[in-house]
């Protein structure tokens, strides 16, 4: 049976609850993360750490853990699961409060680690590629909810999804209030254009993503130059490839948007490269973490 950390003790599954007070499901007032586990190590742990508590510190948000107690508690839920092989998600919440906003109202922040499996994308796509949409949601204004920081509030995320899935589409680009491409509803996005990948910059409304940054990395070290840039639908309807990156997702080609094949309306060899040399990087650090 699964066990859930919380607030430093392991529950069974259906021992563990918050109060319905917890500003965390009032107000969705809280941060989290979504990290990988592969071969029983987690991976890129302390870039997850470190956004969770740069994500806190923008809301005013004191996590009671510092950065290595919170990295042993994170490792010790893993290991009581003995999962090889799954999904941590660790939020942070601004506790039990009141049905007023006050957050000084609050008694204490809630930490809640959860490990589990999780999965996407059904394979099929990962072979024949994602069919999106652009929505009309447009992401949330940096200067309303900075999507920077990885909050409990995903409702401007998941009304996107909603259009992409009465749409028939496995997923949905989000505009930023310039009407530049920021990110899908839960990935980042790049395009491919000449042999030239392409990424919209922090500046266009997103959130960091772990991965994101993984793929960058990966790309130049194989000397594919890499933009980070605005970019256009005009710029999606006309790439060569196109694709996703996220924790969960890992490298999810794109073949269409908005009805419009991208390139040849298959999975281009630069999404391929990078999909395997990510493949690759968790395969070698699945190893590392058994030898």
């Amino acid at each position: 049976m699964n066990q859930v950390w919380i607030n430093g003790k392991l529950l069974n599954r259906s021992e563990a609850k918050i109060s319905v007070f917890d500003h965390g499901l009032l107000y969705g007032d809280g941060v989290f993360e979504g990290i990988r586990i592969y071969g029983g190590k987690v991976f890129r742990l302390p870039e997850h750490i470190e956004r969770l508590y740069d994500s806190a510190r923008h809301i005013f948000l004191e996590i009671p853990l510092d950065r290595e107690q919170m990295t042993q508690a994170v490792l010790d839920t893993v290991r009581a699961n003995a999962k090889p092989e799954g999904y941590i998600r660790l939020v942070v919440t601004r506790g039990l409060g009141t049905l007023g906003l006050d957050p000084q109202k609050c008694s204490g922040p809630q930490v809640i680690i959860i490990v589990d499996d999780i999965r996407l994308y059904p394979a099929e796509f990962y072979e024949k590629g994602l069919r999106v949409i652009t929505a009309s949601v447009i992401r949330n204004h940096p200067n309303a909810l900075n999507p920077r920081i990885k909050s409990l509030n995903y409702l401007n995320n998941i009304l996107a999804r909603i259009e992409a899935d009465r749409a028939g589409c496995q997923e949905a680009i989000m505009l930023n209030h310039n009407g530049e491409v920021a990110e899908c509803t839960a990935d980042n996005i790049f395009l491919v254009k000449h042999g030239i990948l392409r990424t919209p910059h922090l500046a266009a409304g997103i959130l960091e993503g772990i991965t994101r940054n993984l793929v960058i990395e990966l790309a130049r070290e194989a000397k594919i130059p890499v933009q980070e840039m605005a970019l256009t639908r005009h710029d999606v309807y006309s790439a060569d490839e196109c694709f996703l990156t996220g924790t969960a997702a890992e490298v999810a080609p794109i073949v269409e948007c908005d009805g419009r094949p991208i390139g040849n309306g298959k999975p281009g060899p630069i999404t391929w490269q990078l999909r395997e040399r990510f493949h690759q990087l968790v395969q070698q650090e699945r190893n590392d973490s058994e030898a």
